[in-house]
């Protein structure tokens, strides 16, 4: 058990590069997006260093740090098994799988943005940007709080800060149309 801290640690620390490569693979993305309606030679000259950016962040940061974080919160559980008993631990796994789920969501926006396939415009991968934010917060407030009853209060406030993103977003992109106008 004296290696535990050790384990936690470095789960944490993979943790926050997973989260940090997945914020910044979207905004990528974002753009990757916003660069395929500029005109040549800019165009092509954006994409080009964008799938490298891309390619990098994506093999060389998230991928790893994803296996990374899942293999020592495995063994996390591994040394704490009476954790899978608690309530809290089932509502957290729920918002892992999530959060892998989104993660292969963004393996296969990642796809098509190489092979120069646009499927999403830049506005939805702002919006989808917000998804690994409010897995982030549920995950915390669980994670600290480890009530069954309290936690209620932070998706509440999830829920609460989602509706203020989309508020924003909306006035966000009023600014812009305006800017642009």
């Amino acid at each position: 058990m004296e290696y535990y801290n050790y384990i936690k640690s470095l789960h944490l620390i993979f943790v926050i590069t997973w989260f940090a490569g997945l914020f910044y693979i979207v905004r990528l993305f974002v753009y990757q997006i916003e660069a395929n309606d500029k005109p040549s030679p800019e165009k092509e000259i954006l994409q080009k260093q964008y799938k490298i950016m891309t390619y990098r962040l994506w093999y060389i940061i998230t991928w790893p740090s994803a296996i990374l974080a899942t293999l020592f919160a495995i063994w996390l559980l591994i040394l704490m098994p009476a954790w899978i008993q608690m309530p809290w631990m089932h509502v957290k796994l729920g918002f892992v799988v999530l959060l892998i789920a989104y993660h292969l969501k963004c393996q296969q926006i990642y796809s098509q943005l190489q092979k120069d396939a646009f499927h999403y415009s830049a506005n939805f991968m702002r919006l989808w940007n917000e998804g690994a934010t409010l897995i982030l917060f549920a995950v915390v407030f669980l994670v600290i709080l480890k009530n069954a009853f309290n936690w209620i209060y932070g998706i509440i406030g999830i829920f609460v800060f989602s509706i203020l993103l989309m508020l924003g977003f909306k006035f966000y992109k009023k600014i812009r149309a305006k800017n642009n106008s």
